[in-house]
């Protein structure tokens, strides 16, 4: 077990790191949807002034300006560093939780062809994510990280502005795809990989299908969504791909339905739902396998 001098100073690590992160999300949310260049140097909105590197250290800079442009001192919202601090904040759980969680362990024995379909059944099943060599932990860490960036930035901008940006989604599907290979060839059981790319290709096929069913029932953001979800949740397990799923559609419907009874939406407004899959995601990895162990008691299973 890690000792707590050395705990904190990994926790703290990780939270200026989300803080760093979280400065470059700002620029996503506001660029992206606008169609502005991520490569373009940063810039005052009003005055068009160079923000120089001493004014865009997170937090800081903001507190150090008071909140204001350093030439025309026009105000500079304050959703500028609560997201970082958000950022910070989910980083340094994130890494808590993967520590708490992880058993270092020797390498995994290489994937071999299974003898039949049930063999692999109970390969996929038994994969954990969880027991591999500390180089494999740390990359597979590493793509939990992109995931809740993406997941985070993800969600800001779809309360905004009701849309899902498909470069988000399809560079994170294919650094965290990357990320979770690399953790394999690393020592992780390759059998987790297999199950995250079929988590992916599942849960996109049912998104895929409600879109086709309902047209306007959800965004085509939605099942691009779906298929990052997919591949983390089943990087995880099936009974976290299956949680995650269904507590999506919970958590939103919940919010949908205390929406129409205050009287802020009716049956016809659109309600973004990217922030509810992402939100599902999270009770799935963290809860997941705590219900799936609970829902096989009751069945008398395991």
């Amino acid at each position: 077990m890690m000792q707590p001098p050395s705990l904190l100073v990994i926790l703290g690590a990780a939270a200026v790191f989300g803080l760093i992160i979280g400065s470059f999300l700002n620029v996503v949310a506001y660029r992206v949807p606008a169609g502005i260049s991520l490569m373009r140097p940063s810039q005052c909105p009003s005055c068009d002034a160079p923000v120089r590197p001493w004014q865009n250290v997170p937090v800081l800079s903001w507190l150090a300006l008071r909140g204001r442009c350093a030439r025309c001192h026009a105000g500079i919202s304050v959703r500028y560093p609560l997201i970082e601090i958000g950022a910070g904040a989910l980083f340094a759980v994130v890494v808590w939780w993967a520590i708490m969680s992880a058993r270092p362990a020797p390498a995994a024995p290489a994937i071999t062809m299974p003898a039949s379909l049930a063999d692999a059944w109970q390969s996929l099943g038994d994969a954990d994510p969880w027991t591999a060599p500390p180089a494999a932990l740390g990359v597979a860490l590493l793509a939990g990280l992109w995931f809740v960036a993406t997941g985070f930035v993800l969600t800001i901008i779809d309360i905004e502005t009701r849309r899902l940006p498909a470069g988000i989604v399809r560079t994170a599907l294919v650094a965290i795809t990357a990320l979770l290979a690399l953790s394999c060839a690393l020592g992780a059981d390759w059998w987790a990989f297999v199950r995250a790319l079929l988590g992916m290709l599942l849960l996109y096929l049912i998104y895929a299908l409600l879109w086709i069913a309902k047209p306007g029932g959800m965004g085509g953001g939605d099942v691009r969504l779906a298929a990052l979800v997919g591949l983390m949740l089943g990087w995880f397990g099936w009974a976290a791909l299956i949680v995650g799923a269904f507590a999506a559609f919970v958590v939103g419907g919940v919010y949908g339905i205390a929406l129409m009874l205050t009287g802020r939406a009716t049956r016809r407004s659109a309600v973004p739902f990217g922030p509810w899959m992402i939100v599902g995601a999270v009770i799935g990895a963290v809860a997941g396998a705590p219900v799936g162990e609970w829902y096989l008691s009751l069945l008398g299973v395991g």
